[in-house]
């Protein structure tokens, strides 16, 4: 673990993990499973946001009692396999403002093409998650980071399932104040910027595409 990445290696996420990797895993079974971990991997992402106390009253007494702070959170999915991880995230954190940003990466040049982008306004006051499974070569997701901060975003995190060394270091070059969470950081990327071990292609995976 470092300042900049976080590896969550909770038993639980590891295991899941392992399902998801194996090549007969069905496609529905890979969505729940997505859905499960990121559940899980919110918890490491949200750790220390910020809180403040409200005034309530229990069945016994009043007192004063710990409560998020600030606008709620914006959760931003790089479309399409980011919306797996959102799926579960709102689960957890039902009232969270989301926001989209089409991404495809050129299969010569390995560069993010932009084709849409929506996200909610005031970002300089929330907390901005963005999610996708892969952190492959990195270029998109600095690109997304590229975005949210012209837009006025501060404080962003990068939730993934599974990075690369090279997609890493490039975050670190772009974006070194955006820290990561990951369940691994797995060994490179092959010629074609895929994640090896990795899972194949987690948009393909997650909707029984090609």
């Amino acid at each position: 673990m470092t300042e900049h990445l976080t590896i969550v290696r909770h038993p639980l996420v590891q295991h899941k993990l392992t399902l998801m990797r194996q090549k007969d895993t069905s496609t529905a079974g890979f969505r729940r499973l997505l859905r499960e971990i990121s559940l899980l991997l919110a918890y490491e992402v949200t750790r220390d946001l910020e809180l403040t106390t409200t005034r309530i009253e229990t069945p016994l007494c009043e007192m004063d009692a710990p409560i998020l702070d600030g606008k709620k959170l914006a959760l931003i999915s790089i479309l399409r396999a980011g919306n797996g991880l959102l799926d579960g995230i709102l689960e957890l954190i039902p009232a969270a403002r989301v926001g989209f940003i089409g991404l495809y990466r050129d299969p010569e040049t390995l560069q993010p093409v932009q084709y849409y982008c929506k996200v909610p306004d005031q970002l300089d006051q929330r907390f901005s998650i963005i999610v996708d499974p892969m952190l492959a070569t990195g270029n998109s997701s600095a690109a997304a980071v590229d975005l949210l901060k012209a837009r006025g975003a501060r404080h962003i995190r990068m939730l993934c399932l599974l990075a690369a060394p090279e997609g890493v270091a490039r975050m670190r070059e772009a974006h070194p104040d955006v820290p990561i969470v990951t369940a691994a950081l797995d060994s490179h990327l092959n010629d074609h910027g895929y994640i090896v071990p990795g899972l194949g292609d987690a948009g393909d995976r997650m909707y029984g595409t090609r």
